[in-house]
């Protein structure tokens, strides 16, 4: 796949909620992402299998009630970016949310390889 293909495919499935079999699809097996802070758990998730650990605590910890995902934005041949903006409700509290990131998206070979993401904590 192309960088514009993955790119795209990535958007859609953040959009239409299919983000987990995307994972084996766009990513690598030694993929790794890499939040602004550490939550408890490191900075980096290390390989798909710590990404889609990161996707099954999301899953558990919230409701996503709604929002938008920007277009993919093309960096040369090897990186996009995305804007997520969503309103999120704390399943354990119910505090709701807004919420803004951008992620930035490394790819080689014809995988995302690297995930990095951007927001005020």
């Amino acid at each position: 796949m192309t960088l514009n293909e993955i790119a795209n495919v990535l958007v859609a499935g953040c959009r239409s909620g299919d983000t987990k079999p995307n994972l084996d699809r766009l990513y690598s097996e030694d993929a790794v992402s890499v939040e602004p802070v550490d939550y408890g758990d490191g900075r980096a998730a290390q390989g798909l299998d710590a990404i889609k650990g990161k996707h099954d605590w999301w899953d558990s910890a919230f409701e996503v009630l709604g929002g938008s995902i920007s277009d993919p934005m093309p960096h040369g041949d090897d990186r996009f970016a995305v804007i997520f903006e969503m309103q999120t409700k704390n399943k354990e509290t119910g505090a709701v949310e807004d919420m803004k990131e951008v992620g930035v998206y490394h790819v080689a070979d014809g995988k995302i390889t690297r995930e990095e993401f951007f927001y005020a904590s």
